[in-house]
């Protein structure tokens, strides 16, 4: 897919890292399109950045279908919003997990139908998913986090199929702990020595990268935790053990502490 001069609907763009995915979009040319929340955070990154702000709230089913007729003709779309939804199961409201589940897999699935059917007509358009590691390694105390993010790994890659003899290109992106922005970032959480993390810029330059090579998937986090989540997949009971006898349940703890007030 062809950047320069495309038009991108970019969610979840008051965020850092959706800052970081639009700064990098515009540098290579893309006409970008930010919603959010925030309009007073979106306003000013639009001016700077030549783009145009929709604000919309993904957790509002009605909002979604009118975003997508205020953005217009997309070329790319970039379902970058989400909720952290850490925490035992028990800890939510029904009303919380509805949100979860509407913000972090049922809008990226209704946007991509909508704007994936446009871009099937015109033969040509390209959809990318954030998602996270949490999408191919589950962990305790984030199962309605995982359930989002393993729920859109499996929608991605099939639609990737669907879509792929109409032109229209799939990926999906996994960061892991991504420091000064984002939902770690914002949570506080100390690591243990020898967990490393990635940056904002990261995650947009691999975003970049999945547009430009049409890549399926693409992984965001050093080898170490890359490594772990290809156990995770293979012998979960293997996986679930390992992050037990090295304190991963302490950090599944102090994260979704930190992000209790974000559900």
């Amino acid at each position: 897919m062809e950047l320069r001069g495309a038009n991108v609907l970019l969610t979840g763009a008051s965020g850092g890292i959706g800052q970081a995915l639009a700064t990098a979009l515009a540098a290579r040319g893309a006409r970008v399109v930010l919603t959010g929340r925030r309009v007073e955070v979106l306003e000013p990154l639009a001016e700077r950045l030549g783009g145009r702000v929709v604000a919309a709230d993904l957790a509002d089913r009605d909002a979604v279908e009118g975003l997508l007729d205020e953005a217009g003709d997309v070329d790319v779309l970039l379902a970058n919003a989400a909720l952290p939804a850490s925490g035992l199961l028990s800890s939510f409201s029904i009303g919380e997990i509805d949100r979860a589940l509407d913000v972090n897999l049922r809008a990226p699935i209704v946007m991509a139908k909508l704007a994936g059917e446009r871009m099937a007509d015109r033969g040509r358009g390209h959809l990318v998913f954030v998602s996270s590691l949490s999408g191919k390694a589950a962990s305790g105390q984030a199962s309605l986090y995982n359930a989002t993010k393993f729920g859109l790994r499996g929608f991605a890659l099939a639609l990737r199929e669907d879509l792929r003899p109409h032109g229209v290109g799939v990926s999906t992106v996994f960061p892991g702990f991504i420091r000064d922005a984002g939902m770690f970032a914002d949570a506080g959480v100390t690591l243990p020595r020898g967990i490393g993390t990635r940056t904002p810029r990261d995650v947009a330059r691999a975003t970049i990268r999945a547009i430009d090579r049409n890549l399926a998937e693409i992984d965001v986090a050093p080898l170490g935790l890359r490594l772990g989540a290809l156990l995770s997949g293979t012998a979960p009971a293997l996986s679930a053990a390992v992050q037990r006898r090295t304190g991963g349940h302490k950090v599944s703890g102090r994260l979704a502490a930190g992000q209790r007030d974000k559900r």
